[in-house]
């Protein structure tokens, strides 16, 4: 977790309260999943309404933070870790900052609130988390044309993937091989599954069980710091978005030729096609897993779940028209409008609703199916679905940018 900051941390000539509540504010942003374009505006919209001269630079492993004119200013470096999307702390830290911004709340107060939300607990408990993690898989798999025996094996992974997250937040050793080891054992079992069980397909129920460890946000994330020229946090985030499906693909190879070294190989079984309420009703899963794993707030969930609601019919709407790229664009470009002019009318952030909608719409499970068939040495296969999710990526970043100019984004204050 990124360090809480006050003016006891800083030098005497510099204990300015208003610098503390920045930095608190940077770290706060940075370890609750905000990306660095949105840390920097906020920071600098924050600066300016506080009445002091700031300059930000923000990757997504430090925060440089300089104060003061060219000739005297001082900086100050923070060295911290990518956090994951935290909706219920960034909602209680963007309170915090219109308070302090309106004068309601004094900057050190502001900076003292901001590190009891960082310490504060999690909305939902690890019973909630775990099962929310099945879920997902559940509703995934119907997304992904699965039928009711893969939606049994794949609920069954993301339980055990559930599991496994919960061991990981214990146990740092586990954390740090958490997702290709969770590859790992999810590709294995769907695979022996299918010798010793059969009469399921094996590889829509193993994808549909890692579907919570896809960096799909990861990419987008990147994408738009690329497309914001913040050149330096896109091409790194976007490195470790490649990272994190390498690994992903190699613990499913190994898995599955260990599978198929102890119990043979299963033979290939085409899903049962599911009547169409049942698309809804993933619909409606995926949007209230999603919620409890982004830890949003529990009046904050219906929000979620209209945003999905209509993210979804746009890209239906979309895909319809033009194709499945424009179904992204148009996706995208719906949620993200909704959200910001929902921001605007509750004086909250546009991320509450616009992240978990748009995780229904990211294309992380492309990706994946790239990295594993490069890995199968199908290299013209990989290198076309590589191709898919790059276009996917950018046509929904560029949804979300040209939301901004239908609807532009709420401002600090």
């Amino acid at each position: 977790m990124s360090p809480h900051y006050t003016t006891a941390d800083l030098p005497v000539q510099d204990a300015d309260h208003r610098v503390g509540f920045l930095l608190s504010l940077a770290a706060g942003l940075h370890a609750h999943g905000t990306s660095t374009q949105q840390i920097e505006d906020a920071l600098n919209q924050a600066s300016s309404k506080l009445g002091i001269i700031a300059q930000f630079f923000v990757t997504p492993t430090s925060l440089f933070a300089a104060f003061g004119p060219q000739i005297s200013q001082r900086t100050y470096l923070m060295r911290v870790e990518p956090g994951d999307t935290d909706l219920s702390r960034l909602a209680r830290l963007d309170a915090v900052v219109v308070k302090v911004l309106a004068s309601r709340m004094t900057p050190a107060e502001g900076a003292a609130e901001i590190g009891r939300i960082g310490q504060s607990s999690p909305p939902y408990g690890t019973f909630a988390t775990t099962l929310a993690f099945a879920a997902a898989s559940a509703a995934a798999c119907r997304f992904l044309g699965g039928g009711f025996p893969e939606i049994a094996v794949a609920t069954a992974l993301g339980l055990l993937t559930g599991l496994l997250a919960l061991f990981g937040n214990r146990i740092r050793a586990v954390q740090r091989v958490f997702t290709p080891l969770a590859s790992f054992l999810a590709a294995g079992l769907a695979a022996a599954g299918g010798v010793w069980i059969g009469g399921y397909s094996t590889s829509i129920a193993m994808l549909a069980g890692l579907i919570a460890l896809l960096p799909g946000m990861m990419l987008t994330t990147a994408m738009a710091e690329l497309a914001a020229n913040h050149l330096s946090a896109g091409t790194a985030r976007l490195s470790g978005a490649f990272i994190v499906f390498i690994g992903m693909g190699v613990g499913v190879a190994f898995g599955q030729r260990l599978a198929v070294e102890l119990v043979g190989e299963a033979v290939a079984v085409a899903p049962v096609p599911l009547p169409m309420w049942s698309l809804w009703v993933a619909l409606g899963v995926a949007s209230l897993s999603f919620a409890v794993l982004l830890k949003a707030l529990r009046r904050d969930i219906p929000w979620i779940m209209v945003g999905g609601l209509v993210g979804f019919l746009g890209s239906r709407a979309g895909s319809h028209l033009l194709g499945a790229e424009f179904g992204v664009f148009l996706g995208a470009l719906s949620v993200a409008v909704g959200s910001n002019l929902l921001a605007r009318f509750t004086n909250r952030p546009a991320a509450i609703t616009l992240v978990p909608s748009a995780l229904l719409l990211v294309p992380g499970s492309v990706g994946f199916r790239s990295v594993t068939a490069l890995l199968e040495q199908e290299a013209i296969a990989g290198v076309d679905t590589l191709f898919q999710m790059l276009l996917l990526a950018i046509s929904l970043v560029a949804g979300l940018l040209f939301a901004n100019l239908l609807a532009p984004e709420r401002r600090l204050g």
